[in-house]
């Protein structure tokens, strides 16, 4: 039988509620569930299913103030980003539920009679989902998966399940199907282990660290299973002397400090022309400083807690390895908090510039042209997102076509729109999430030839 798992607020580093773990014997009748569930759910007419993702939708609707206060609790996140998050859920059914009707295959010219595809869903869709965006990265998965006509086990993260148990009681009470979504909170070891190993999961999403990655893609390879990886993260902010230096410098630490850092797409590397390093540094010292690090159920928090006493340990160590040049401010006392930090990394050749670190810090470094800023960016084993700052169109889309990275932005810190495909180069992971493609990624594509002449 199930055990039950302690969550702690990270605000207050105080246990406040358990939830239930899963074991092995519940997960695998919940696959049966899902099994058992997905016949029914393929036989869904894509109106209808369209029409049961918008109830959804509507449901998380009514809702939103109630699962920002989870993860407020939960997940340490200021009440604006959860509140934000929460309406990404919405929004992100809501962008879905337009797709049953308009998932067309085609009809390819061919001789001696006439070619179709179909697409066709996958089977069950089991998807592990990260601590640091509960919410949204839940709904990414589970959006087009169920749009597409497949049913979905989801684990969440052991840290953060609340708003997930939350999201699959919501789904029922929309009028989706038993066995259709379902919620199963426990260790990733167990649970999403054996979303791997189990045969009637045909495809594995997962969020997280490279080296767990690197384990569901190996343990994948077995049965040959689909798999999307989104992974780390080490993006670049690349800020050139003909920039809008004061604006680039503004938004800088909300590139990087959001979720105290605790982001994949997190601007972690800032790169500054050297003519323009001064100017820049003046205008963003004052602007780090300015970032209110609060209680995050303050309506006026910017910046809330690291996850745990070990997250904030382990971005410790980066710092204490590097040059500090200036910090921001945080609440002393109970929590997991640590003040946004910048560093100075002159040779960029430090593991506070190269790994990923998790957490409310950023190194700077400069660079003298275009091409060096390519280089240095393109240094990183990871391609995840960055964003580029310059008044010249031609250089900003010579750099973003130059650099090897997934999501890209020019003057604008934003990697991440529901209607856009999301995701990585090098080992930022495989595949995309989000936009009109994304139903593909859980469909399988049939092609049937008829045969015309006698």
């Amino acid at each position: 039988m199930s055990s039950t798992h302690p969550l702690t607020n990270p605000a207050t580093g105080q246990v406040f509620t358990t939830v239930p773990s899963y074991d092995l014997e519940e997960t695998d009748r919940a696959i049966e569930r899902a099994v058992h569930a997905a016949p029914s759910w393929r036989a869904v007419t894509p109106s209808d299913r369209a029409r049961l993702l918008r109830r959804f939708a509507d449901v998380v609707d009514g809702h939103i103030e109630e699962l920002a206060q989870l993860e407020v609790t939960n997940s340490g996140h200021t009440i604006a980003n959860a509140r934000w998050e929460a309406g990404n859920v919405r929004d992100v059914l809501l962008y879905y539920s337009g797709a049953p009707e308009r998932h067309c295959g085609r009809q390819i010219p061919v001789a001696g009679g006439v070619d179709l595809t179909f697409y066709e869903p996958i089977g069950v869709v089991g998807i592990i989902v990260p601590w640091n965006f509960p919410m949204p990265i839940a709904a990414w998965g589970l959006a087009p998966a169920l749009a597409a006509g497949n049913t979905v086990v989801l684990k969440p993260a052991l840290l953060t399940p609340l708003t997930a148990i939350r999201l699959g009681e919501l789904a029922l009470e929309a009028g989706l199907p038993e066995g259709v979504v379902q919620i199963l909170p426990g260790d990733g070891a167990v649970v999403g282990g054996r979303f791997v190993t189990h045969r009637d999961v045909r495809k594995v999403c997962f969020t997280g660290s490279n080296a767990v990655g690197r384990s569901i893609m190996q343990g994948c390879a077995e049965q040959i299973k689909r798999v999307t990886l989104e992974l780390g993260g080490k993006s670049a902010n690349i800020i050139f002397a003909d920039a809008d230096v004061a604006r680039a410098a503004a938004g800088a630490p909300y590139a990087v400090f959001d979720n105290a850092g605790q982001d994949c797409c997190a601007r972690s590397r800032l790169l500054v022309q050297a003519s323009a390093y001064d100017t820049f540094m003046e205008h963003f010292e004052a602007a780090v400083k300015k970032v209110k690090v609060l209680d995050p159920a303050d309506e006026l928090s910017e910046m809330g807690p690291l996850i745990s006493a070990a997250q904030r340990e382990s971005v410790a160590g980066y710092v204490e390895e590097s040059t500090v040049v200036f910090r921001g401010h945080a609440p002393s006392g109970p929590g997991f908090w640590m003040a946004p930090t910048v560093l100075d990394a002159p040779d960029h050749t430090g593991r506070a510039f190269r790994e990923e670190i998790f957490g409310p810090v950023v190194s700077v470094t400069r660079f003298n042209d275009e091409a060096e800023a390519v280089a240095i960016a393109n240094e990183s084993p990871f391609g995840l997102s960055g964003s580029i700052w310059s008044r010249d169109v031609g250089r900003a889309l010579r750099v973003a076509r130059a650099l090897e990275s997934g999501a890209l932005s020019v003057n604008s810190n934003s990697s991440v729109r529901y209607a856009t495909p999301f995701g990585g180069y090098k080992q930022s992971g495989l595949g995309r999430e989000l936009g009109p493609d994304a139903l593909l990624g859980f469909s399988e594509e049939k092609n049937v030839f008829i045969a015309t002449e006698e």
